[in-house]
């Protein structure tokens, strides 16, 4: 982006300002940070997470809604009534984390959720995806008031339940494998529609405009069932085999995928996301299925019919070839991608704000993964992502630099303030 003097071109007040900075303190968002990370909060058992945000944001005097979206599960929406006259932003952030803390293989201090303050930074699970975002929010809200700021538009916080990247397939069933949007698919179809919307995921402080969808898919082929004694003359015939002969002409077509419908500087990536077939506590017998999942990251240009045409192309080529294998095809997943242009009036705050906290502009980044822009932009809400974190997770796991969070939540602060209006 060419250099610009947006930071001059705030319709906040200089002493308005001023006054809305000093009363963001730093020692409370690390005392709610920690509170977060301390509350685990994996898909599914956002419950007691939930009731936290909503003593939280009473305590600011918000008019709540709790919406219940299934038993023990719930968003929480939190209302700051403006006067009228002005337009309504949402701050929107997901509950649940990306794992449990219950996973052996990650040993970090920042997958497992119970905080750690440490060379100014915070550790924990949570705090980078997105627990950090909403301390952000609900800090922004608090320094407004303390300011004695009277807004003209509402300021909604929506801490909704199951935003992570997973979904139910098969005999994976329950409210653990529904993420996905399922919370904030629930706030729109229940009319929590803002005019926009900022969703502090982890980019880094980044503006992200743009950002892919997904796209999972299921392949299965067929093979017999037969002891290993009884298998010989027939092994072509187990249906690992056959995946292993399905994989080359799969392959090709990930790499001429990831190539022509590349974005924005990003790859539209192609994960193997699991293989599955025949049964480890008998190995003695032949594998009668085997199913091959893959993530198909799809750019926001390319709508989701299209791109699932793309590789069902390549799956009737397969068919057609071995009809005899029986062959089947799935779509389980659809998530489209997401696009804002850069000259709405949420960007151009932002980038002043930016400008202002931090003496620069703010990078631009399209980003592979998916967000619940993705549901809210589907239902007209213009949404964002800019959020605190601090580098990409390491070995170390989550964790966001203390000066970040305080910076960001100015950021969302004076950002407020502006596009809601500010009452005389």
């Amino acid at each position: 982006m060419p250099e610009t003097n947006i930071k001059y071109a705030s319709s906040l007040d200089e002493k308005l300002i001023d006054r809305i900075l000093a009363e963001v303190r730093e020692d409370e968002i690390v005392s709610m940070s920690t509170d977060v990370i301390n509350i685990p909060s994996p898909t599914g058992e956002e419950l007691q997470m939930a009731q936290y945000m909503q003593s939280a944001l009473q305590k600011l005097g918000l008019d709540i809604t709790w919406q219940e979206v299934e038993e023990a599960r719930a968003n929480v929406v939190g209302r700051w009534k403006g006067s009228g006259g002005g337009k309504n932003l949402m701050f929107n952030g997901h509950m649940d984390t990306s794992n449990t803390g219950q996973e052996e293989f990650l040993t970090g201090l920042g997958y497992k959720p119970h905080a750690v303050v440490k060379d100014g930074f915070i550790y924990g699970l949570g705090i980078y995806n997105m627990k950090g975002a909403l301390v952000c929010y609900t800090n922004a809200v608090r320094a407004l008031q303390r300011a004695g700021v009277r807004l003209k538009g509402d300021v909604i916080i929506a801490a909704v339940a199951g935003e992570i990247e997973k979904t139910q397939w098969g005999e994976f069933k329950g409210k653990e494998y529904r993420g996905y949007g399922y919370g904030t698919h629930y706030l729109v179809n229940h009319g929590v529609l803002p005019d926009m919307c900022i969703l502090g995921e982890p980019t880094d402080m980044h503006v992200v405009l743009e950002h892919f969808g997904s796209l999972w898919v299921r392949i299965s082929c067929t093979g017999i069932y037969v002891h290993t004694a009884f298998c010989e003359g027939r092994e072509e015939m187990n249906s690992i085999r056959r995946m292993v002969e399905l994989m080359p002409p799969l392959l090709k077509w990930i790499e001429g995928w990831e190539k022509k419908a590349s974005y924005g500087g990003k790859k539209a990536l192609v994960n193997l996301g699991g293989i599955r077939g025949g049964h480890a506590w008998r190995a003695s017998r032949t594998p009668e299925k085997t199913d091959l999942f893959l993530d198909v990251r799809v750019p926001p240009t390319i709508p989701m019919a299209e791109a699932r045409r793309e590789i069902q192309r390549v799956f009737f080529d397969l068919e057609k070839a071995h009809a005899d294998w029986g062959l089947e095809f799935e779509t389980y997943v659809s998530v489209p991608g997401a696009r804002i242009s850069e000259e709405h009036e949420m960007i151009r705050a932002i980038d002043r704000n930016h400008e202002r906290i931090t003496g620069k502009t703010p990078e631009r980044e399209v980003v592979t993964w998916c967000s619940d822009a993705s549901v809210l932009s589907r239902f007209g809400v213009e949404t964002v992502n800019y959020g605190p974190s601090s580098g990409p997770r390491d070995k170390e796991g989550e964790k966001v630099r203390i000066q970040t969070l305080a910076d960001i939540t100015k950021i969302y602060a004076l950002t407020a303030a502006e596009l809601c209006g500010v009452s005389a």
